[in-house]
Protein backbone atom coordinates (compact mmCIF):
# COMPACT_ATOMS: atom_id res chain seq x y z
CA UNK A 1 0.00 0.00 0.00
CA UNK A 2 1.11 3.55 -0.68
CA UNK A 3 2.10 5.21 2.64
CA UNK A 4 0.43 8.60 2.14
CA UNK A 5 1.92 11.29 4.39
CA UNK A 6 -1.51 12.64 5.34
CA UNK A 7 -2.69 9.26 6.67
CA UNK A 8 0.59 8.65 8.50
CA UNK A 9 0.30 12.03 10.23
CA UNK A 10 -3.39 11.43 10.95
CA UNK A 11 -2.98 8.05 12.63
CA UNK A 12 0.16 9.10 14.52
CA UNK A 13 -0.87 12.50 15.89
CA UNK A 14 -4.44 11.53 16.70
CA UNK A 15 -3.13 8.48 18.56
CA UNK A 16 -0.85 10.64 20.72
CA UNK A 17 -3.59 13.21 21.32
CA UNK A 18 -6.30 10.79 22.33
CA UNK A 19 -3.81 8.68 24.29
CA UNK A 20 -2.83 11.74 26.33
CA UNK A 21 -6.46 12.75 26.83
CA UNK A 22 -7.29 9.22 27.98
CA UNK A 23 -4.64 9.34 30.70
CA UNK A 24 -5.50 12.87 31.86
CA UNK A 25 -9.18 11.95 31.93
CA UNK A 26 -8.62 8.65 33.72
CA UNK A 27 -6.39 10.29 36.35
CA UNK A 28 -8.60 13.34 36.92
CA UNK A 29 -9.26 13.75 40.62
CA UNK A 30 -6.23 11.74 41.69
CA UNK A 31 -3.08 13.04 43.33
CA UNK A 32 -1.03 11.92 40.32
CA UNK A 33 -1.99 15.09 38.44
CA UNK A 34 -1.24 18.60 39.72
CA UNK A 35 -4.18 20.82 40.60
CA UNK A 36 -2.66 23.67 38.58
CA UNK A 37 -5.13 25.32 36.22
CA UNK A 38 -2.32 25.85 33.73
CA UNK A 39 -1.66 22.14 33.67
CA UNK A 40 -5.26 21.66 32.55
CA UNK A 41 -4.82 24.38 29.92
CA UNK A 42 -1.61 22.98 28.45
CA UNK A 43 -2.32 19.29 29.00
CA UNK A 44 -5.83 19.10 27.58
CA UNK A 45 -4.97 21.79 25.03
CA UNK A 46 -2.02 19.73 23.81
CA UNK A 47 -4.15 16.59 23.59
CA UNK A 48 -6.85 18.28 21.51
CA UNK A 49 -4.27 20.19 19.48
CA UNK A 50 -2.54 16.98 18.38
CA UNK A 51 -5.86 15.22 17.76
CA UNK A 52 -7.16 18.14 15.70
CA UNK A 53 -3.99 18.32 13.59
CA UNK A 54 -4.30 14.61 12.93
CA UNK A 55 -7.96 14.85 11.93
CA UNK A 56 -7.26 17.80 9.64
CA UNK A 57 -4.37 15.91 8.02
CA UNK A 58 -6.71 13.02 7.20
CA UNK A 59 -8.86 15.24 4.99
CA UNK A 60 -5.93 15.84 2.62
CA UNK A 61 -6.10 12.19 1.55
CA UNK A 62 -9.66 12.65 0.32
CA UNK A 63 -10.39 13.31 -3.33
CA UNK A 64 -12.62 16.25 -2.37
CA UNK A 65 -11.89 17.40 1.21
CA UNK A 66 -14.88 19.83 1.33
CA UNK A 67 -17.16 16.79 1.19
CA UNK A 68 -15.56 15.15 4.25
CA UNK A 69 -18.70 15.88 6.29
CA UNK A 70 -20.57 13.24 4.28
CA UNK A 71 -18.50 10.51 5.94
CA UNK A 72 -20.51 11.02 9.14
CA UNK A 73 -23.67 9.66 7.50
CA UNK A 74 -22.44 6.07 7.11
CA UNK A 75 -22.00 5.22 10.78
CA UNK A 76 -24.05 2.01 10.48
CA UNK A 77 -21.48 0.31 8.25
CA UNK A 78 -18.32 2.43 8.12
CA UNK A 79 -15.59 2.46 10.75
CA UNK A 80 -14.34 5.68 9.20
CA UNK A 81 -17.70 7.30 9.90
CA UNK A 82 -17.75 5.95 13.46
CA UNK A 83 -14.23 7.23 14.03
CA UNK A 84 -15.27 10.70 12.88
CA UNK A 85 -18.33 10.75 15.13
CA UNK A 86 -16.54 9.55 18.26
CA UNK A 87 -13.52 11.79 17.64
CA UNK A 88 -15.76 14.85 17.70
CA UNK A 89 -17.93 13.52 20.53
CA UNK A 90 -14.81 13.28 22.69
CA UNK A 91 -14.31 17.04 22.41
CA UNK A 92 -17.45 17.85 24.45
CA UNK A 93 -16.52 16.23 27.80
CA UNK A 94 -12.85 17.07 27.22
CA UNK A 95 -13.48 20.76 26.67
CA UNK A 96 -15.92 20.89 29.59
CA UNK A 97 -13.38 19.17 31.82
CA UNK A 98 -10.59 21.53 30.80
CA UNK A 99 -12.78 24.65 30.95
CA UNK A 100 -14.17 23.95 34.41
CA UNK A 101 -10.74 22.96 35.68
CA UNK A 102 -9.07 26.07 34.27
CA UNK A 103 -11.67 28.68 35.23
CA UNK A 104 -12.85 27.33 38.59
CA UNK A 105 -10.10 24.97 39.69
CA UNK A 106 -12.59 22.10 40.07
CA UNK A 107 -11.75 18.74 38.55
CA UNK A 108 -14.91 16.84 37.60
CA UNK A 109 -13.91 13.19 37.74
CA UNK A 110 -16.85 11.80 35.76
CA UNK A 111 -16.16 14.17 32.87
CA UNK A 112 -12.59 12.89 32.82
CA UNK A 113 -13.74 9.27 32.82
CA UNK A 114 -16.19 9.97 29.98
CA UNK A 115 -13.48 11.69 27.93
CA UNK A 116 -11.16 8.73 28.60
CA UNK A 117 -13.78 6.20 27.49
CA UNK A 118 -14.56 8.09 24.28
CA UNK A 119 -10.83 8.45 23.57
CA UNK A 120 -10.37 4.66 23.72
CA UNK A 121 -13.37 4.12 21.44
CA UNK A 122 -12.00 6.68 18.97
CA UNK A 123 -8.60 4.98 18.81
CA UNK A 124 -10.26 1.59 18.38
CA UNK A 125 -12.42 2.91 15.53
CA UNK A 126 -9.33 4.33 13.82
CA UNK A 127 -7.65 0.93 14.03
CA UNK A 128 -10.74 -0.86 12.72
CA UNK A 129 -10.73 1.30 9.58
CA UNK A 130 -7.78 -0.87 8.55
CA UNK A 131 -8.42 -4.08 10.50
CA UNK A 132 -11.83 -4.46 8.84
CA UNK A 133 -10.34 -4.56 5.32
CA UNK A 134 -10.35 -8.20 4.18
CA UNK A 135 -8.64 -7.35 0.84
CA UNK A 136 -5.52 -6.43 2.86
CA UNK A 137 -4.81 -9.68 4.74
CA UNK A 138 -1.96 -8.30 6.86
CA UNK A 139 -4.31 -5.67 8.29
CA UNK A 140 -7.28 -7.97 8.79
CA UNK A 141 -6.12 -9.12 12.22
CA UNK A 142 -6.63 -8.47 15.93
CA UNK A 143 -2.97 -7.42 16.06
CA UNK A 144 -3.88 -4.12 14.40
CA UNK A 145 -6.32 -2.68 17.02
CA UNK A 146 -4.09 -4.07 19.78
CA UNK A 147 -1.06 -2.22 18.41
CA UNK A 148 -2.97 1.00 17.80
CA UNK A 149 -4.23 1.00 21.39
CA UNK A 150 -0.84 0.14 22.88
CA UNK A 151 1.03 2.75 20.83
CA UNK A 152 -1.53 5.41 21.70
CA UNK A 153 -1.25 4.53 25.38
CA UNK A 154 2.56 4.57 25.19
CA UNK A 155 2.77 7.89 23.37
CA UNK A 156 0.18 9.39 25.72
CA UNK A 157 2.15 8.20 28.76
CA UNK A 158 5.40 9.63 27.36
CA UNK A 159 3.69 12.97 26.71
CA UNK A 160 2.11 13.00 30.18
CA UNK A 161 5.37 12.32 31.99
CA UNK A 162 7.00 15.11 29.97
CA UNK A 163 4.25 17.53 30.93
CA UNK A 164 4.47 16.55 34.59
CA UNK A 165 8.22 17.12 34.54
CA UNK A 166 7.75 20.57 33.01
CA UNK A 167 5.37 21.42 35.87
CA UNK A 168 7.81 19.99 38.43
CA UNK A 169 5.18 17.43 39.36
CA UNK A 170 6.88 14.24 38.20
CA UNK A 171 5.34 11.09 39.62
CA UNK A 172 7.29 7.82 39.93
CA UNK A 173 4.00 5.99 39.34
CA UNK A 174 3.47 7.72 35.97
CA UNK A 175 7.12 7.21 34.99
CA UNK A 176 7.04 3.50 35.76
CA UNK A 177 3.69 3.23 34.02
CA UNK A 178 5.25 4.84 30.92
CA UNK A 179 8.14 2.38 31.22
CA UNK A 180 5.66 -0.52 31.27
CA UNK A 181 3.67 0.80 28.30
CA UNK A 182 6.86 1.07 26.22
CA UNK A 183 7.65 -2.58 26.90
CA UNK A 184 4.07 -3.65 26.13
CA UNK A 185 3.93 -1.64 22.90
CA UNK A 186 7.33 -3.00 21.79
CA UNK A 187 6.20 -6.58 22.38
CA UNK A 188 2.96 -5.90 20.51
CA UNK A 189 4.81 -4.44 17.52
CA UNK A 190 7.35 -7.28 17.39
CA UNK A 191 4.50 -9.78 17.66
CA UNK A 192 2.71 -8.13 14.72
CA UNK A 193 5.85 -8.17 12.58
CA UNK A 194 6.48 -11.83 13.37
CA UNK A 195 2.89 -12.62 12.45
CA UNK A 196 2.97 -10.87 9.06
CA UNK A 197 6.32 -12.47 8.26
CA UNK A 198 5.06 -15.98 9.02
CA UNK A 199 1.43 -15.71 7.91
CA UNK A 200 0.44 -17.89 4.99
CA UNK A 201 -1.01 -16.22 1.87
CA UNK A 202 -4.79 -16.01 1.89
CA UNK A 203 -5.09 -15.45 -1.87
CA UNK A 204 -3.01 -16.40 -4.90
CA UNK A 205 -3.09 -15.69 -8.61
CA UNK A 206 -4.77 -19.08 -9.04
CA UNK A 207 -7.55 -18.41 -6.53
CA UNK A 208 -8.07 -14.83 -7.73
CA UNK A 209 -8.57 -15.84 -11.36
CA UNK A 210 -10.31 -19.14 -10.66
CA UNK A 211 -7.86 -20.89 -12.97
CA UNK A 212 -6.02 -22.86 -10.33
CA UNK A 213 -7.43 -26.16 -11.61
CA UNK A 214 -5.58 -25.64 -14.86
CA UNK A 215 -2.19 -25.20 -13.22
CA UNK A 216 0.15 -22.38 -12.31
CA UNK A 217 -1.07 -18.91 -13.28
CA UNK A 218 1.36 -16.19 -14.33
CA UNK A 219 0.92 -12.73 -15.77
CA UNK A 220 1.63 -12.50 -19.50
CA UNK A 221 0.89 -8.81 -19.92
CA UNK A 222 -0.08 -6.03 -17.51
CA UNK A 223 -3.71 -4.84 -17.61
CA UNK A 224 -2.52 -1.28 -18.31
CA UNK A 225 0.30 0.12 -20.39
CA UNK A 226 0.80 3.03 -17.98
CA UNK A 227 0.64 3.41 -14.21
CA UNK A 228 -2.88 3.97 -12.89
CA UNK A 229 -4.50 4.72 -9.53
CA UNK A 230 -4.64 1.08 -8.42
CA UNK A 231 -0.98 0.49 -9.19
CA UNK A 232 0.00 3.73 -7.48
CA UNK A 233 -2.10 3.35 -4.31
CA UNK A 234 -2.49 -0.42 -3.90
CA UNK A 235 0.63 -1.72 -5.61
CA UNK A 236 3.30 0.15 -3.68
CA UNK A 237 6.04 -2.27 -2.70
CA UNK A 238 8.99 -2.10 -0.38
CA UNK A 239 12.08 -4.28 -0.73
CA UNK A 240 12.70 -6.51 2.28
CA UNK A 241 16.29 -5.23 2.46
CA UNK A 242 14.83 -1.80 3.27
CA UNK A 243 12.09 -3.10 5.58
CA UNK A 244 14.60 -4.74 7.93
CA UNK A 245 16.69 -1.61 8.62
CA UNK A 246 13.55 0.52 8.92
CA UNK A 247 12.14 -1.86 11.52
CA UNK A 248 15.35 -1.52 13.51
CA UNK A 249 15.12 2.27 13.27
CA UNK A 250 11.50 2.13 14.47
CA UNK A 251 12.46 -0.12 17.38
CA UNK A 252 15.30 2.18 18.35
CA UNK A 253 13.41 5.48 18.13
CA UNK A 254 9.98 4.36 19.30
CA UNK A 255 10.95 1.97 22.08
CA UNK A 256 14.66 1.62 22.97
CA UNK A 257 15.53 5.30 23.35
CA UNK A 258 12.28 6.29 25.16
CA UNK A 259 12.83 3.32 27.48
CA UNK A 260 16.37 4.46 28.28
CA UNK A 261 15.40 8.13 28.65
CA UNK A 262 12.48 7.25 30.93
CA UNK A 263 14.65 5.06 33.16
CA UNK A 264 17.31 7.79 33.39
CA UNK A 265 14.59 10.33 34.19
CA UNK A 266 13.54 8.17 37.15
CA UNK A 267 17.12 7.86 38.36
CA UNK A 268 17.98 11.54 37.90
CA UNK A 269 15.02 13.70 39.04
CA UNK A 270 14.85 17.47 38.75
CA UNK A 271 16.14 19.40 35.75
CA UNK A 272 17.76 16.35 34.09
CA UNK A 273 14.41 14.56 34.20
CA UNK A 274 12.74 17.41 32.29
CA UNK A 275 15.16 17.11 29.39
CA UNK A 276 15.11 13.31 29.46
CA UNK A 277 11.31 12.99 29.47
CA UNK A 278 10.97 15.52 26.64
CA UNK A 279 13.58 13.55 24.66
CA UNK A 280 11.67 10.34 25.37
CA UNK A 281 8.41 11.83 24.04
CA UNK A 282 10.11 13.31 20.96
CA UNK A 283 11.97 10.12 20.10
CA UNK A 284 8.81 8.07 20.58
CA UNK A 285 6.86 10.34 18.23
CA UNK A 286 9.48 10.07 15.47
CA UNK A 287 9.64 6.31 15.94
CA UNK A 288 5.88 5.98 15.65
CA UNK A 289 5.97 7.91 12.36
CA UNK A 290 8.50 5.41 11.02
CA UNK A 291 6.46 2.49 12.36
CA UNK A 292 3.29 3.85 10.79
CA UNK A 293 5.06 4.28 7.42
CA UNK A 294 6.04 0.62 7.56
CA UNK A 295 2.49 -0.37 8.54
CA UNK A 296 1.23 0.96 5.22
CA UNK A 297 4.24 0.18 3.04
CA UNK A 298 4.44 -3.50 4.01
CA UNK A 299 0.76 -4.21 3.39
CA UNK A 300 -0.39 -5.86 0.16
CA UNK A 301 -3.82 -5.38 -1.38
CA UNK A 302 -5.50 -8.34 -3.09
CA UNK A 303 -5.96 -6.31 -6.30
CA UNK A 304 -2.19 -6.57 -6.88
CA UNK A 305 -2.77 -10.23 -7.78
CA UNK A 306 -4.00 -8.98 -11.16
CA UNK A 307 -0.82 -6.95 -11.63
CA UNK A 308 1.77 -9.68 -11.19
CA UNK A 309 1.89 -10.35 -7.44
CA UNK A 310 1.96 -14.11 -6.84
CA UNK A 311 0.22 -14.14 -3.45
CA UNK A 312 -1.03 -11.86 -0.66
Amino acid sequence: MHPALSVIVFTSLSGVGYGLLFLIGALTGTSLLPESRWFAFFGIGMAFGLATLGLLASTFHLGRPPRAWRAFSQWRSSWLSREGIFSLATFLPGILLGGIWFFSGNRIAWLGWLAALLSVITIYCTAMIYASLKPVPRWHSNWVPLNYLLLALMSGALSLQGLLALFFASSPVVCWFAFATILAAALGKIGYWRWIDRARPTSTSESATGLGALGKVRLLEAPHSEENYLMREMGHSIARKHAGPLRLIALLLAFALPLAFTLMGILFPGWPAIALTVLAAGSGMIGILVERWLFFAEAKHAVTLYYGTAAV
